[in-house]
């Protein structure tokens, strides 16, 4: 177009925040006009409940019955809890909860909305990297509201909902999750050792390995993170002399070993590098500007 020069940037890769463990200790922000305090934390979800969730096995719209049944029986959860889920996010149906753990906490539910809201902006931009949370479920341990209904309105409580998020997400091991391929490559006998070595060299793993029964030829499943399979199919042919086709199709998520918020990690440069490109402060917002000190 008119001799204009084109850029092309790196692709991008979308990662989910998570977290490792439940958090250490009960985090509390008070809201900006010092009235209303709320305390919160923070714990991944059991194995199989966000795929659940995504698949719509549990969701928003069922009959709480039905759901607390389902997480009772297949989760453990306690069937009283499991009632008291107030939402699921981001966009509603997301991978992610907040819960009510409270008791006998007056006008709780004249701020749910304002909660909810606040957990919605939050889920969607998570504390490390602005990116969507996945498998946190907030539990709302306790709540402090004042009595006149003008110093609890959504203003107050909005902003504080997403900051006692953020500061249990932190009080909790965060990590990042990175997507993940299933890749089938199906190839002659010998271009097996050419796909081994390709799949190594991009951290990919094989799991299954089949003859295809009356052809010479073999099936091979691989998970290959998404990250490492730009340019993964130059390699790969170049390897095994063009027999190998790959098919890749999103499959799950897999959590990054190294911690993001220890400085010259793998996962802390990620961070870094992510939130350069979307224009944020580098360094990742300290726990102490989320948290409030009793």
């Amino acid at each position: 177009m008119g001799g204009a020069e084109i850029t092309v940037s790196p692709p991008v890769v979308s990662f989910r925040e998570t977290v490792l463990e439940k958090s250490c200790r009960t985090v509390m922000s008070k809201s900006p006009n010092k009235h209303n305090r709320l305390y919160m934390e923070a714990r991944p979800m059991e194995e199989g409940l966000p795929e659940a969730i995504d698949e719509g096995r549990i969701g928003p719209r069922d009959d709480p019955k039905v759901r607390s049944k389902i997480l009772s029986e297949e989760f453990g959860w306690d069937k009283d809890l499991a009632k008291k889920i107030w939402c699921f996010g981001p966009e509603t149906t997301g991978p992610n909860m907040v819960v009510d753990m409270c008791k006998g906490v007056q006008y709780l539910n004249e701020i749910k909305d304002s909660v909810v809201a606040g957990f919605q902006w939050a889920s969607k931009e998570g504390a490390l990297a602005e990116e969507h949370m996945r498998g946190i479920c907030f539990e709302i341990c306790d709540v402090v509201l004042h009595s006149d209904a003008i110093h609890r309105g959504g203003g107050q409580i909005i902003p504080t909902a997403r900051r006692v998020i953020y500061a249990s997400q932190l009080t909790a091991k965060p990590r990042l999750l990175e997507p993940v391929y299933l890749v089938e490559i199906q190839a002659p006998e010998n271009a097996l050792g050419g796909i081994y070595s390709v799949l190594n060299q991009k951290r990919g793993h094989v799991f299954e390995e089949m003859q295809r029964s009356g052809t010479p030829l073999y099936n091979i499943k691989a998970y290959l993170p998404v990250i490492e399979s730009f340019g993964f199919t130059s390699p790969l042919r170049a390897a095994t002399s063009g027999q190998a086709f790959p098919l890749c199709v999103l499959d799950n998520w897999e959590m990054l070993s190294s911690d993001p918020l220890e400085p010259g990690t793998q996962t802390a440069n990620l961070v870094l590098d992510i939130r350069k490109r979307k224009g944020l402060k580098e360094q990742i917002t300290p726990l102490s500007e989320y948290e409030d000190k009793l």
